[in-house]
């Protein structure tokens, strides 16, 4: 740290006055960071997060130093004067685990592993430009489209929930057949259009609590954000575990929900019925449904998404 003036508890207390500041603090302690990768964790504009990392390194908050290009930051704890360690251990532990914090670590590790492991880092501080030059040239859905390959092209899918159809394309091409299944007639109108071209896509209306279909009718059924939605979850995953069939190898169920968290105002505004699912609930509805081999794994998070983070769980029918 550069040495500075003395500063009155006044000074220290203002520079901390800000929830921004306090966030910018938190993830600084953690890691070196540049203000572009700070902006994409906080999700906020590059100007307005370097107004405020200036009042901090003013106040004596941050180190900094220059690495090719980009300009880095940290807060080290042991190089802070007395005064600044002593406040900022006593502020830190006051709002350590609020909900807002948890998505800015999850935003950072994802920010973090956009970094190159080169010498110098340059991609991921600097902008990630080579991901850049490979959408211009081949666009950014060529990965998701060649890994469905991997799926068994005899397949029949159910795709409950299936809204405007964004997994139903992914799947068509790679399969036998998609079943596309929502309640809302609207939805299902708006994947028809999104699927018009394809012939090997069946739209049927119907609840994920009472799908419209026989026992094994399919081998894999994928709900791709509909769990939260529907009044009983345990219910739409035996549904689900009741119409998939394992004797040509599938038999799967897979869900992509949102973690467990806090944001209750998506009731009110996207009528959300649940907030999220943890590890125990979901594997509780998994086991009651009779599936077995269940895995579940954090899905990395986007640097610029702004809603809670996502799960993948997996379970297969017994055969």
């Amino acid at each position: 740290m550069n040495k500075r003036r003395a500063l009155s508890i006044t000074d220290l207390l203002t520079c901390l006055s800000e929830g921004i500041r306090l966030r910018l603090l938190r993830l600084l302690e953690q890691e070196e960071v540049s203000v572009g990768e700070l902006a994409k964790v906080v999700q906020l504009p590059q100007s307005t997060v370097s107004r405020h990392l200036k009042t901090l390194s003013d106040g004596g908050w941050l180190a900094r130093r220059s690495d090719g290009a980009a300009t880095l930051h940290r807060m080290v704890l042991d190089d802070l004067s007395e005064g600044h360690r002593a406040l900022w251990v006593t502020v830190r532990e006051q709002f350590s685990e609020h909900a807002e914090l948890v998505e800015d670590s999850r935003r950072l590790r994802a920010v973090l592993a956009e970094r190159m492991t080169d010498s110098q880092t340059f991609f991921g501080r600097v902008g990630g430009e080579w991901d850049d030059v490979r959408g211009q040239l081949f666009g950014d859905r060529f990965t998701p489209r060649a890994l469905l390959s991997l799926v068994d092209s005899g397949w029949v899918v159910a795709d409950v929930g299936c809204g405007t159809g964004n997994a139903s394309e992914l799947l068509a091409p790679c399969v036998e057949r998609v079943i596309s299944i929502d309640l809302s007639e609207a939805m299902l109108d708006s994947a028809r259009r999104r699927l018009s071209g394809a012939g090997n896509v069946e739209f049927v209306r119907g609840s994920a609590e009472s799908l419209p279909l026989p026992d094994r009718h399919v081998d894999a059924c994928v709900g791709l954000l509909v769990l939260h939605h529907v009044e009983d979850p345990g219910r739409a995953v035996a549904e689900m575990a009741r119409v998939v069939r394992s004797d040509r190898g599938g038999g799967i169920v897979l869900i992509v929900d949102m973690d467990r968290h806090d944001r209750e105002h998506y009731r009110r505004t996207m009528g959300h019925r649940h907030l999220g699912f943890s590890r125990p609930e979901i594997e509780a509805h998994f086991d009651r449904a009779g599936l077995v081999d269940f895995h579940r794994r954090e899905l990395a998070g986007e640097p610029d998404a702004r809603g809670p983070g996502l799960f993948v769980a997996t379970g297969r029918a017994k055969d």
